[in-house]
């Protein structure tokens, strides 16, 4: 026969209690650690025809230092990029992150400025116009990149960049 300290049987409860107490404080401590290693994702920028969309975070930037040119220049011919078919006949939409469409934000094509720059959080084009010569647009594909700004209308700063790649439906 085992026998037991007088008492210890009313223990039993306590020691649950402890483990669970114990328990919930370990998880609260990797919870605040998880949290504490996060970094604000930068925002994204999304193209959709028809019922495609493709979004990114910033291929370069998206945070709030304006960045030099020659980063931009690296940064427009980086060919990891997103890319979606485009029909010539539909309409292209563009849709920003509120945070950028505050800082003010234009669309370039193949580096240059297709649209003058916004404060709104969406714009559409025709989609005929990134295939047009006539707009600078060369063969079956089109760079298309979001231009965030400083904030200040017609401003040259740049503090982001997304890109994506238009490829022409036949």
């Amino acid at each position: 026969m085992t026998t037991m300290p007088r008492g210890g049987a009313a223990d039993v409860p306590g020691v649950a209690r402890r483990r669970r107490v114990v328990a919930a404080a370990g998880a609260v401590c990797a919870g605040l650690l998880v949290l504490s290693a996060c970094d604000k994702p930068t925002p994204l920028s999304t193209i959709t025809v028809g019922h495609t969309s493709v979004s990114a975070e910033a291929t370069c930037g998206g945070e709030r230092d304006t960045l030099q040119a020659a980063a931009l220049t690296k940064c427009l011919a980086d060919k990891d990029i997103e890319s979606i078919t485009v029909d010539p006949d539909e309409t292209v939409r563009f849709g920003v992150d509120p945070d950028v469409a505050d800082k003010r934000w234009t669309i370039l094509m193949n580096g240059q400025p297709l649209t003058e720059d916004s404060d709104k959080t969406y714009r559409t084009i025709p989609g005929s116009v990134f295939f047009n010569a006539q707009y600078g647009a060369q063969g079956d594909s089109t760079l298309v990149s979001i231009k965030a700004g400083d904030g200040k209308k017609d401003s040259q700063a740049v503090t982001g960049l997304w890109s994506f790649k238009l490829k022409k439906d036949d």
